[in-house]
């Protein structure tokens, strides 16, 4: 009786204990809340247009419907006339990068040739007026022959080598690339520029073409055939831009009135074409006559003294005056030779002619620019006044200050020193 009271007393401990359990962990229901689905998918975002030149529709729908998009439901859009313009300038950009990159490691190729060949050529005189002036100190024989004919054998080598160097003139090769290229990256930037602002036509196609080969012309990349005459009869500016040059720039918003020209302005424009005329085209064009007469007369001073030199050593041992003549000609001979190439006067002749062409291709923009009747086709008067300030170094009331002086110089009969150009 005893056992059996006890199951029924832990019988009933366990079911107390689960029902307060139970009681404890219990958790209130949440309330339902409604919710309907839309019975028809949300509708696409129509006419979406992509840059990279796709059009298409972009689903808005659940996941058993989306994973059935495909591909073939953006079509690319149809070629335009602007899109293949934009296509032919992205490919002349291209062009326009690798001639950057081509004249730079050949400008500095050719820099490199001037100071080895440099270098090279006065060892070799100044050795040959070494080996003459023992011959002369004494030697008889076997000795004498062999120094004779060493001495003459370098000297005439040298001959051969400053004619050639002297000829291709490899500082003003140098000098050529490196205008080259910084036009070139010119031209590069302008491009993008073109490319960011608006949407390029044919136009802007056949103009950066011509650039592009009128650069080629100008600065020719191989020495055989298309080198430039570095000893013309007659000093001539550079011409690196097309003859029907005209103002590259373009007008985004379509210009009212005069497109900021006035009268005042276009005055200022004119005086200021004639300042460059008289003043910095001419002085730049007097000073490279200069220097291509100078280079001349070193260029045929160089292989002439070496060729007296050989002359000489070759008559080492009869008489004093053949090693005098020897030794003498060809210390003037490096001397000569380090005053062209070391100065770099081909270099000069070059930079002086890139000057000249500078302010020609500046003359020739500003002329063209009040020339056009439409002003609509003009750049904009205040753009292109500021374009011509930082071209020339000065700021805008420096500007209209010179153009002042230069009135009044010739109301009074006067003339100015001051030049147009503070850069060059």
């Amino acid at each position: 009786m005893s056992s059996l009271q006890a199951s029924s007393f832990l019988f009933s401990s366990t079911c107390s204990c689960s029902t307060r359990t139970h009681a404890a962990i219990s958790i209130p229901k949440l309330p339902r809340i409604p919710f309907s689905a839309p019975k028809n998918p949300l509708k696409p975002v129509e006419d979406l247009n992509l840059r990279d030149g796709f059009k298409g529709t972009i689903p808005l729908e659940n996941n058993n419907v989306a994973n059935n998009t495909r591909l073939d439901q953006y079509e690319p859009i149809i070629s335009t006339t602007s899109t293949t313009a934009t296509a032919k300038l992205y490919a002349i950009l291209e062009a326009v990068g690798d001639r950057v990159e081509m004249h730079g490691n050949i400008g500095e190729q050719r820099d490199n040739w001037n100071k080895l060949l440099l270098n090279s050529i006065n060892m070799i005189t100044l050795t040959a007026a070494t080996m003459a002036g023992v011959a002369a100190g004494g030697a008889a024989g076997a000795p004498l022959l062999a120094l004779k004919l060493s001495s003459t054998l370098l000297f005439s080598a040298a001959t051969g080598m400053l004619i050639i160097m002297n000829k291709i003139q490899p500082s003003q090769l140098a000098e050529e690339q490196r205008n080259a290229t910084r036009l070139f990256k010119q031209l590069y930037s302008q491009i993008q520029n073109t490319l960011a602002l608006h949407d390029p036509t044919d136009t802007d196609v056949k103009d950066t073409m011509d650039r592009v080969l009128a650069l080629d012309e100008a600065y020719p990349l191989p020495l055989l055939g298309k080198m430039i005459e570095k000893f013309p009869d007659k000093f001539e500016p550079a011409i690196w831009w097309p003859k029907s040059n005209k103002s590259h720039s373009r007008k985004h918003v379509k210009a009212q009135g005069k497109n900021g020209w006035s009268e005042d302005l276009e005055e200022e424009m004119r005086v200021l074409i004639e300042v460059i005329k008289r003043k910095d085209s001419e002085d730049y064009m007097r000073l490279g006559n200069l220097a291509l007469k100078v280079n001349k007369i070193l260029a045929v001073s160089g292989p002439l003294l070496t060729g007296i030199a050989a002359a000489g050593s070759a008559f080492v041992g009869h008489g004093s005056w053949a090693a005098i003549v020897a030794v003498t000609a060809g210390a003037l001979a490096s001397t000569v030779n380090t005053f062209e190439h070391g100065g770099q006067v081909g270099m000069v002749v070059e930079m002086y002619r890139n000057s000249a062409g500078f302010f020609t291709l500046l003359e020739e923009s500003i002329e063209s620019t009040i020339q056009e009747k439409d002003f609509e086709e003009r750049e904009d008067g205040e753009m292109s006044e500021m374009s011509v300030a930082l071209k020339l170094g000065r700021s805008l009331s420096q500007l209209r200050d010179l153009a002042r002086k230069s009135t009044s110089s010739h109301i009074d009969g006067s003339t100015i020193d001051e030049f147009a150009s503070k850069l060059f």
